[in-house]
């Protein structure tokens, strides 16, 4: 299993201040903002495909790193209804497409986006509720005439490219659950795949090692990120928070560096669980931690992951392997 990050968690440092930096610290892997929420100070497909020599630059930095680049993350919002919103992104989008393509990247880490509640609407909807009943008809017509429309035509775009679309399973978007995202790649096909995040699950209540049994080999991508419920205020108030997540004080659940949330048992069991399945890939460390600092927090959830990932490919252990056959025999 293999340790990187996602290029944010050093987003005030150019790609060559970050790559460096991820280098002295051991990690083996970058995954890329290219896009959508993210600023293209590290990559911008656009340019680099224009200019061969920025792309020869883009890929010296990585090498000169020893970083293996684990995907382009370009995630948005390309179900929105305002096409001041939609159109940029979708050009991001195709443009970390033919990058991937041209430079032999084969993984996408995005989002499915949230549509508007019907025709006409100007803002998106997200239901949580069958009540009143009319929000049965909203959450079809979401996914019959936006979300798997739209996402049949990209998932052309990326299977041409050759790129999966490990998708992130977070609330606030249609594919928030093991159940929406599987709904999704039913519907369009297995370049659908996940992007398995554990800190958008545990404040739905999910027990994340079931849901890495459930997905198993859709999961193509990981990120290391830890996130924790307040017991008292999830008493009062329940898990569904809409507050700012610096509101720490009164939220019912915080994002924590990595080995803060849970404990070193849970994410063994993670990285465990994910061989069992057979991802034996990266982990992509993400910090949004408002009790730690950005450097110091992604120093110890590194430092935290390193003591506990298995490095090396699983072997055949003794009682599984004939010796006498391997040696010949024992004499007589």
């Amino acid at each position: 299993m293999k340790l990187g990050a996602i290029s944010t968690t050093l987003i005030e440092y150019p790609l060559e201040g970050a790559a460096s930096r991820m280098h002295e610290l051991g990690l083996d892997c970058i995954e890329i903002g290219v896009g959508g929420y993210v600023p293209k100070n590290h990559c911008n497909p656009e340019l680099l495909l224009k200019d061969e020599g920025k792309l020869s630059r883009f890929r010296d930095i990585l090498e000169e790193n020893a970083l293996t680049l684990s995907a382009f993350a370009v995630h948005g919002e390309p179900l929105h209804p305002d096409p001041r919103i939609a159109q940029p992104y979708r050009e991001d989008y195709l443009n970390a497409c033919r990058l991937a393509e041209k430079i032999g990247l084969e993984r996408l880490t995005l989002m499915a986006g949230l549509p508007e509640a019907g025709e006409g609407g100007i803002y998106p909807n997200w239901v949580l509720s069958a009540f009143p009943t009319r929000n049965l008809d909203i959450i079809e017509w979401q996914w019959e005439k936006r979300l798997i429309p739209y996402w049949k035509e990209q998932a052309r775009i990326a299977v041409d490219h050759g790129v999966r679309l490990c998708f992130e399973m977070h609330p606030g978007d249609m594919v928030y659950k093991p159940e929406t995202l599987l709904r999704m790649r039913d519907a369009i096909g297995p370049v659908v795949c996940c992007n398995l995040d554990p800190s958008h699950l545990f404040p739905q209540g999910m027990d994340v090692i079931a849901v890495i049994r459930q997905l198993g080999s859709v999961i193509q991508h990981t990120h290391a990120k830890d996130s924790r419920l307040i017991p008292e205020v999830v008493r009062a108030n329940g898990v569904l928070d809409a507050k700012d997540f610096r509101d720490i004080t009164r939220r019912s659940w915080v994002f924590r560096t990595v080995g803060y949330g849970h404990d070193e048992l849970f994410w063994r069991d993670y990285v465990s669980t994910l061989r069992l399945v057979g991802y034996d890939d990266v982990l992509s460390i993400e910090h949004e931690d408002h009790l730690i600092n950005t450097r110091e927090g992604f120093e110890l959830a590194i430092q935290f992951l390193k003591g506990i990932i298995p490095k090396v490919p699983t072997n055949m252990l003794w009682y599984e392997r004939n010796y006498e056959t391997e040696i010949g025999g024992l004499d007589e």
